[in-house]
C-alpha cells in the first residue's frame, strides 16, 4: 500500500528593533514595550475587522473607536511587556545569573504590580503575581526547547 508524507519546517520571523536609549534597562523596555504594544494593537485591529466583514458595514464611529482601541490595548500591553522585561533584567542584574528563576520573579513581581495598579485587594494580587510567575516560566521553559 502506498504511503504519502509531509515534511516541512516553520520558522518565526524576527523582528529586532533597535532604539539606544544609553541605558540597557530602558533599551529592553522600550523595545519589549514596542513590540508587544505592537502586537496588541494589531490583534485588537484584526478583532475589529473580523466585526466589520461580518456586519458588512463600517462607519466612521466605528473605526474611530477601532482606532481608541487600538491605543488602549497597545499601550496597555505594551506597559506590562515593559515593566516585565525591565523586571526580569534588574532580577538577573541583582541575582548575576541568567536563568529561569530570573523570569519567575520578574513575571511574579510583574503581576503584583499590576494587580495592584488596577486597585485589587489583597488576595487578587497574591493571585495575580502566582499567575504572573507561572506563565514567565513556563513561557521560559518552553523557549528552552525550542
Amino acid at each position: 500500500m502506498p504511503r504519502t508524507g509531509f515534511v516541512g519546517s516553520l520558522s518565526t520571523p524576527k523582528v529586532d528593533v533597535v532604539i539606544d536609549m544609553g541605558n540597557p534597562f530602558l533599551n529592553l523596555t522600550v523595545d519589549g514595550f514596542l513590540k508587544i504594544g505592537s502586537v496588541a494593537a494589531t490583534r485588537a485591529a484584526a478583532e475589529d475587522a473580523y466585526h466589520v466583514v461580518r456586519k458588512g458595514t463600517i462607519s466612521s464611529h466605528n473605526f474611530e473607536n477601532t482606532l481608541k482601541k487600538m491605543c488602549k490595548e497597545g499601550a496597555y500591553w505594551g506597559t506590562v511587556a515593559g515593566v516585565y522585561v525591565g523586571m526580569e533584567y534588574g532580577v538577573e542584574r541583582i541575582r548575576g545569573r541568567r536563568d529561569w528563576k530570573n523570569a519567575m520573579i520578574g513575571g511574579a513581581l510583574t503581576g503584583a504590580m499590576v494587580s495592584a495598579a488596577s486597585n485589587s485587594n489583597r488576595d487578587k494580587i497574591v493571585i495575580d503575581a502566582i499567575t504572573g510567575g507561572a506563565v514567565a516560566t513556563a513561557a521560559e521553559f518552553i523557549n528552552y526547547l525550542t
